[in-house]
């Protein structure tokens, strides 16, 4: 979806600042937010797109204002409210009020294998890619009402493929629970002039991985 977390190419927000030695986590309460996020994948039954969907599906002056973990706790609360695995007074009490559930439940000894595990999305197919590495591709022009991996600041414009990575599932469908679509993954290459006019920098190239779907022949 066309939402806040799409900041590419979007001016206004200053220059980024890294933070030397950045640990994984700020503060106590994050590192709980994200094992809360892998613990209830379990009984909520969502996959990862359906997770990102969650977290960027918020109106934006919401999104702007929350840092990233807090963006993560509104879309796992956003999940587990839909599922009726939380009320709405037990996250404002902040601890369970009512008779427990009975879920399927992530156990300290499985967090390791599970993290090792990840969430692999490559999938087998017979189906040829349609491009090959030199092709010229245009991204196509689309406003989805959903998750998307597609930025806006490329859509329309043209590109070059660089690398295929096989068939991985397409998050777009994946994200509404309409399956899998399993499609050809590229890399797609842009000149920073294609992309940003002749200000740009003609020394810069932006490399995009895409969808089969995003792509049109150039």
């Amino acid at each position: 979806m066309d939402g806040a977390q799409d900041m590419g190419g979007v001016a206004g927000f200053g220059p980024v600042q890294p933070e030397p030695n950045e640990p994984v986590f700020h503060a106590e309460w994050e590192r709980r937010v994200f094992a809360l996020t892998m613990a209830m994948s379990r009984p909520g039954q969502w996959n990862i797109d359906m997770s990102r969907f969650a977290r960027e599906n918020r109106p934006k002056p919401d999104y702007l204002s929350k840092s990233y973990f807090q963006i993560w706790l509104a879309g796992i609360e956003k999940l587990m409210a839909e599922r009726g695995l939380v009320a709405p007074e037990e996250i404002e009490a902040g601890k369970a009020l009512l008779p427990r559930r009975d879920v399927p439940v992530l156990k300290a000894d499985e967090v390791a294998a599970v993290l090792r595990r990840g969430g692999p999305s490559v999938r087998e197919t017979t189906q040829p890619a349609r491009f090959a590495v030199g092709d010229r591709v245009r991204m196509k022009t689309i406003d989805p009402p959903t998750h998307t991996r597609l930025p806006r600041y490329v859509r329309g414009h043209l590109g070059v493929i660089e690398l295929l990575h096989g068939t991985h599932v397409f998050p777009d469908s994946n994200a509404m629970g309409k399956g899998e679509d399993p499609q050809w993954l590229y890399t797609v290459g842009f000149d920073g002039r294609e992309l940003w006019g002749e200000d740009g920098d003609p020394a810069l190239t932006v490399s995009v991985d895409a969808w089969d779907s995003y792509l049109e022949p150039a």
